[in-house]
C-alpha cells in the first residue's frame, strides 16, 4: 500500500483531524491522526494490517509466534496483525501505571513476539510494552505501527516497521505559533495527560 493510499484510508474515515491538539507527549500540533476512527471499519483495519504485515520481511514474519500490543490504542491493530500473521494476539495494559499482561494472557518461554502500536511518536509506550513482554517471558523480535511520527528517530531496540511515516510539526507549550496560541487545545488521545 502506497503512502497516498494509506492517507486516503485515514481521510475516508475522517481520521485525519485539523485544529489545535495537545498530544500525550505534552507537545501541541495542528494535525492529529485518530487511529481509532480509521480502525473502526473492520475491512479497513484488515486492509491496513495486511499492508503493515507486508512491510515486515518474510523471514522475520515466519518467526513471529504472538502479537502483543499496548492498550488502548494498539488493541485493534494488534488483533488485526494477529489475523494477518495467523498467530494469537493479546495486549498489555496499565492498571497501576505499568504495562502488564492480564485477563489470563500469558507468553510461553521462547515466544517470538511482534509488538504492535497504532502510532509511535517518542517510542516511550512501545519501549514500556516491550519491557513488559520480555518480563512475561516473550522475546520481542520486532515492533510495528500504523504510523511513525518520530521523523524516523525512534529507537525501540528491535527492528521497527511502520506502515507510514508522517511528520506533522509539534510545538512545546512555550513555542506555539500564533494560529495555535489563539485557540484552545483539545486532548484527542486515549491516554491521560501528565
Amino acid at each position: 500500500m502506497l503512502d497516498e493510499e494509506v492517507l486516503a484510508e485515514f481521510r475516508a474515515a475522517d481520521a485525519l483531524l485539523e485544529g489545535h491538539f495537545l498530544l500525550s507527549s505534552g507537545r501541541h500540533s495542528a494535525r492529529y491522526l485518530q487511529c481509532a476512527r480509521v480502525l473502526m471499519d473492520p475491512m479497513r483495519a484488515s486492509r491496513l494490517a495486511a499492508a503493515l504485515a507486508a512491510k515486515i520481511p518474510r523471514e522475520l514474519r515466519r518467526e513471529i509466534t504472538k502479537v502483543v500490543s499496548p492498550a488502548m490504542g494498539g488493541v485493534i491493530i494488534g488483533h488485526e496483525m494477529g489475523r494477518a500473521l495467523g498467530v494469537e494476539a493479546m495486549f498489555v495494559e496499565r492498571p497501576g501505571g505499568t504495562f502488564e499482561l492480564r485477563r489470563g494472557f500469558a507468553l510461553s518461554p521462547g515466544d517470538k513476539v511482534l509488538m504492535v502500536e497504532d502510532v509511535v511518536t517518542t517510542g516511550l509506550s512501545s519501549r514500556e510494552a516491550i519491557a513488559a513482554i520480555e518480563a512475561a517471558g516473550g522475546k520481542v523480535v520486532a515492533g510495528a505501527a500504523l504510523v511513525d511520527r518520530s521523523a524516523g528517530t525512534v529507537e525501540l531496540g528491535v527492528p521497527f516497521f511502520p506502515l507510514i511515516e508522517l511528520n506533522f510539526p509539534t510545538f512545546a507549550p512555550d513555542e506555539l505559533p500564533p494560529e495555535l496560541a489563539g485557540t484552545p487545545a483539545v486532548k484527542p488521545g486515549s491516554r491521560a495527560q501528565s
